[in-house]
């Protein structure tokens, strides 16, 4: 009997609706938790380099997307360029961050409905959500992508809107006020912050076994969606801080405690927040979280599916439902880990892990990428990355620089990571290589 395969459905448009939604969240939290650490310039220097590895990172890994179109991404990539080994530990990595990132949204979600309704617990509605999008997530990748594609539609637009609103009180005093409190070192720390605004975008890759004709549609649901984020990740960072400085979206006032509501906080410098604009604003931009978390649900079940289905984790995980030819095992362990996580309360060091998961994964991805050309330079490339060898250069540089930085500044965060690394791996060493 003939396995059960994932389903060819997704076009570029449907791939560039996954690509800017698995990142849009970025924008509407997170990101202000790099300002505390920063300020305005700390964040804002760490966010150039980060953007510069994002666009040479992307197309680097399109070029391999292209050429090996499996739900594994970059575990598929360093498996077949790197040996099982460092293959393994590609695809811990990858898992880490689409299992740690969904969480943090979750509790971003929650905080918004909040504000909406605060007479309901906000992890009522975290783990409401994270029921909801697994189902829909299980019951098909097009009904999953479609809808993936309305809500980050309408998540851009309200962001084109929160600009609209809040840039005709952009002051440049704003921007200078109090830049770096903390000195140039900021800018090193606030380097998670500035991933946040991209997280994930690398998961397009995961899904590129089920796009209709991948070596067109990844290139240019790539391509497209890295240039859309970067446009508005500068503009709602500039038309955030610009309103008020950026304490003014960071902290509530009267409290020392960072908020996950950085875009209605600093919208209530400009309209009361019982106008009709605040509460449409706040309620629209539940879109930007809903669209990453439900993005990168649907990102972290194939990534998870594809280490069941190689045998680098249970064998149940990598299982086809029959009716739904979507991987609702993998889905449905992402989620109870991911509510685990939840309820720790610590949405910051959530962000850190994840952060740390796609750093790793990025070097060991560009490691792989230097060893595919040399080791199979005539393996068929519809797409070959510009300006070769400098993309993937810069792109490794600057996440080692990146990687490197966070240790330096999350001692604790970077042990709980190893730590899951070595775990994993001295698992799979007991347990499944001498099987494989």
């Amino acid at each position: 009997m003939a396995e059960v395969q994932l389903k060819k459905v997704l076009s570029p448009l449907m791939l560039w609706g996954l690509g800017v939604g698995y990142v849009i969240s970025g924008m509407y939290f997170g990101w202000n938790l790099g300002l505390a650490e920063g300020g305005t310039y700390g964040l804002a220097i760490a966010t150039f380099f980060i953007i510069i590895m994002y666009f040479t990172f992307t197309f680097s890994y399109t070029e391999m997307a292209c050429a090996i179109p499996r739900a594994g991404g970059a575990f598929e990539y360093a498996n077949r360029g790197l040996g099982k080994h460092l293959g393994f530990i590609a695809g811990i990595a990858q898992n880490i961050e689409f299992v740690f990132a969904p969480p943090a949204i979750a509790a971003a979600i929650g905080a918004y409905l909040n504000l909406l309704y605060p007479s309901v617990d906000l992890m009522v509605f975290a783990i409401g959500a994270y029921l909801i999008f697994t189902i829909i997530n299980i019951l098909g990748v097009k009904i999953a992508a479609s809808f993936e594609l309305v809500i980050t539609i309408l998540a851009v637009i309200e962001l084109l809107i929160f600009a609209g609103v809040t840039l005709p009180e952009f002051q440049l005093a704003n921007l200078r006020s109090n830049p770096m409190p903390h000195g140039f070192s900021g800018a090193f720390a606030a380097i998670p912050f500035a991933i946040w605004f991209f997280l994930a975008i690398e998961g397009v890759a995961n899904v590129a076994e089920e796009a209709i004709n991948p070596q067109r549609s990844v290139l240019i649901g790539f391509g497209s969606a890295i240039l859309t984020l970067v446009l508005l990740c500068i503009l709602t960072f500039v038309s955030a801080v610009g309103v008020a400085g950026w304490e003014a979206v960071v902290y509530p006032e009267g409290s020392t405690i960072a908020s996950d509501s950085p875009l209605p906080l600093a919208l209530s410098y400009v309209v009361h927040s019982g106008h009709i604009m605040y509460k449409m604003l706040v309620g629209i931009g539940l879109l930007g979280l809903v669209a990453s978390f439900h993005g990168i649900i649907l990102a972290g079940g194939r990534s998870t599916f594809e280490f069941g289905r190689v045998g680098y984790a249970p064998r149940v995980l990598g299982k086809v439902n029959s009716k739904f030819r979507t991987p609702a095992n993998a889905l449905i362990v992402n989620m109870l880990v991911g509510i685990i996580a939840l309820f720790t309360g610590k949405t910051s060091e959530i962000i850190t892990i994840a952060c740390f998961g796609a750093l790793c994964l990025y070097i060991v991805s560009m490691v792989a990428f230097f060893a595919l050309r040399r080791n199979e330079p005539n393996m068929e490339r519809p797409f070959k990355v510009p300006l070769f060898p400098w993309f993937p250069a810069v792109a490794l540089t600057i996440a080692i620089i990146a990687l490197v930085s966070m240790v330096i500044y999350n001692p604790m965060i970077a042990l709980i990571f190893v730590g899951i690394i070595g775990l994993s791996y001295l698992y799979f060493l007991v347990f499944l290589n001498k099987t494989m």
